[in-house]
C-alpha cells in the first residue's frame, strides 16, 4: 500500500450521531486509500441517548474494513458529534448511556442556567454562546437534577470525540473547537469558565485538558484497534469544527450543511457573541471562529414528509400556497424544544407534490433565516453557498436553496468531509502545516457550480409570516 502513496497515510475519523465512518488518506495528495462505515443505535424514548461504548466498537469494525492500510497510518484524529455528554467512573467506564446533542430534555435547565448566570447577553459575551439544550452543560444539570446517583457516580466528563481520544492514548485531552460547545469553556478567555463550572455544580479536574490548536493529544496506546501503536493522535475536534477543516475554508466563505441536523457556518476572524441565542460562537479547530446556528429538523424531517405523503423525496412540485414548518422534533433555530410541526395555507388544489416542496422551503427557510447573522458581514450578499451533508446530493435540496437565497451555490465533489477534516488534521500534525492549507492543497473544495437565480420573495414572506403569526401554534 505504501508503494501506492506519496506520501505517509493518515486516519480521519467521523464519529457522529448514528454511525463511525473512517477514511485513510494520503497525507500528501488527499488519495482516499480506504475507507469504512459501521453504525451505532440510538436508544429509544424520550430522550436521545447512545453508549459510548458502541462508538468504540464502531469504530474497530469500520477500521477492520480498511484492511492493512490503517495498519500503516502514521497519525489519527477524531471528529465527533458536539455537545454530547459521557459521563464516566473513576474505572473510566460509562455511568450511563451519553446524552446526545439532539436530546431537549434538559430545556428547563438551559432556561435556569441562563437565569442564573446573568441572562443571555451575559453568557454570549463571557462564554460565547447562550446555552440552549442542546449544549453539555444543562445536560449535565438535568442529569444532576434527574438522575443524582448517576452524577455523583461520575468521576469525568467528556464530550464524545473526548471519549474516544482517552481510549486511543490513555489521555484526556479535547479542543477548542468541541470544547467551545459545553458551555463551560469561555471564548473570551480560552479556558474554563469558574463561573459557569459553580453554576452547574462541576469541578475542574473532572474535565479533559484543552490542546492547542494543532498540538498532539498523545499516541496510540490502545492495543484493541487496528491502528499502529505509537502513530500520532491529533486533538481532534467537533464535527462542524472537522467539516470547515475538510473544506479548507477561508474567512466568510458560507456553508449549509444538510443532513440529520441542518447547520450554516463560517469561519470568522472576530469572536461571536450572540445574545438572541440564535448563533452559537463556537471556536474552530484551528484559531480563529466558527458561528454557526443549528436546527434540529433537515433531512430526516422532509423525509418523514415524503414518507406520509407516500412520495419519493425528488417528487416535489412548485406552486401553491401552502407552508409547512416541519419541526417535528422541537427546534433549536428558532429556540422552540416542545413545538410541533404547523401546516397553513392547505387549499382544494394543492397537490402533495406541492406539500412536499413545502417542506423542503421551510427547513431550507429556517436555516437561511440565520445566515447573516452568521456571517455578520464577514462575507459578500452574492458569495457563493457550499452545500454540504447527504441533502447537497440531492436536487430538491438544492434547489431550494438557490430559490430561497438567491446566491449561488457550490457542491463539492468530496464527501465524507467531516472525516476529511479530520485526516487533515491528522496531516497537518505529523507535516507540521496547517490542517486548512493541507485541506486545499487536497483540492477538498472542487465541485460544480450553479448560478444564482431570482430569489422566490412571496414563499420567503409566506413562511416569514407563519412563523410569527403561530407562534402560539408552535407550542415552543
Amino acid at each position: 500500500m505504501g508503494a501506492q502513496s506519496a506520501g505517509p497515510l493518515v486516519v480521519g475519523v467521523d464519529s457522529s450521531t448514528q454511525s463511525t465512518k473512517t477514511l485513510v488518506v494520503d497525507a500528501e495528495t488527499g488519495r482516499v486509500v480506504a475507507r469504512g462505515q459501521a453504525p451505532h443505535p440510538v436508544g429509544g424514548g424520550p430522550g436521545k441517548e447512545s453508549d459510548p461504548r458502541h462508538w468504540w466498537r464502531a469504530l474497530g469494525e469500520a477500521l477492520a474494513q480498511c484492511g492493512p492500510a490503517a495498519r500503516q497510518a502514521s497519525a489519527v484524529s477524531v471528529a465527533g458529534q458536539q455537545h454530547g455528554l459521557v459521563t464516566l467512573d473513576a474505572a473510566g467506564e460509562p455511568v450511563r448511556p451519553a446524552l446526545l446533542w439532539n436530546d431537549v430534555r434538559p430545556a428547563p435547565e438551559s432556561a435556569r442556567l441562563i437565569a442564573a448566570g446573568g441572562g443571555p447577553r451575559a453568557w454570549a459575551e463571557r462564554v460565547g454562546s447562550v446555552p440552549g439544550p442542546a449544549f453539555t452543560i444543562a445536560k449535565w444539570a438535568w442529569l444532576r437534577a434527574h438522575e443524582p446517583a448517576a452524577a455523583a457516580a461520575t468521576a469525568a466528563v467528556r464530550l464524545p470525540h473526548d471519549y474516544l481520544v482517552e481510549r486511543l492514548t490513555g489521555q484526556a485531552v479535547t479542543d477548542r473547537g468541541d470544547a467551545s460547545g459545553t458551555g463551560w469553556w469561555a471564548s473570551a478567555t480560552g479556558a474554563y469558565d469558574a463561573e459557569a463550572l459553580e453554576l452547574a455544580g462541576l469541578s475542574a479536574g473532572m474535565l479533559p485538558r484543552v490542546a492547542l490548536p494543532g498540538e498532539a493529544a498523545g499516541t496510540v496506546r490502545s492495543g484493541e484497534l487496528p491502528l499502529p501503536h505509537g502513530a500520532l493522535v491529533a486533538a481532534g475536534t467537533g464535527d462542524n469544527m472537522a467539516a470547515a477543516l475538510g473544506l479548507g475554508l477561508r474567512p466568510g466563505r458560507p456553508v449549509l450543511s444538510l443532513g440529520t441536523s441542518g447547520t450554516v457556518f463560517a469561519v470568522a476572524t472576530r469572536r461571536p457573541a450572540d445574545p438572541t441565542g440564535t448563533v452559537a460562537g463556537f471556536a474552530d479547530a484551528r484559531g480563529d471562529w466558527l458561528p454557526l446556528a443549528c436546527t434540529l429538523n433537515c433531512t430526516l424531517a422532509v423525509d418523514r414528509v415524503a414518507a406520509l405523503l407516500g412520495r419519493d423525496r425528488e417528487a416535489v412540485e412548485a406552486g401553491g400556497s401552502a407552508v409547512l414548518l416541519p419541526y417535528l422534533d422541537g427546534e433549536r433555530t428558532p429556540n422552540l424544544p416542545h413545538a410541533t410541526g404547523l401546516l397553513h395555507g392547505l387549499r382544494h388544489d394543492t397537490t402533495p407534490g406541492q406539500l412536499l416542496q413545502a417542506a423542503y422551503d421551510g427547513a431550507v427557510f429556517t436555516l437561511l433565516r440565520a445566515l447573516d447573522q452568521v456571517l455578520a458581514g464577514e462575507a459578500a450578499p452574492d458569495a457563493p453557498l457550499v452545500l454540504i451533508g447527504g441533502g447537497a446530493r440531492g436536487a430538491a435540496w438544492r434547489e431550494t436553496v438557490r430559490r430561497l437565497s438567491g446566491r449561488p451555490v457550490l457542491v463539492p465533489e468530496a464527501d465524507e468531509l467531516t472525516a476529511l477534516g479530520a485526516a487533515a488534521q491528522a496531516a497537518g500534525l505529523l507535516l507540521g502545516e496547517d490542517p486548512a492549507a493541507v485541506a486545499r492543497r487536497w483540492g477538498t473544495d472542487r465541485g460544480a457550480h450553479h448560478p444564482a437565480r431570482e430569489r422566490d420573495d412571496a414563499a420567503w414572506e409566506r413562511l416569514a409570516a407563519t412563523l410569527t403569526d403561530g407562534a402560539a401554534l408552535l407550542g415552543g
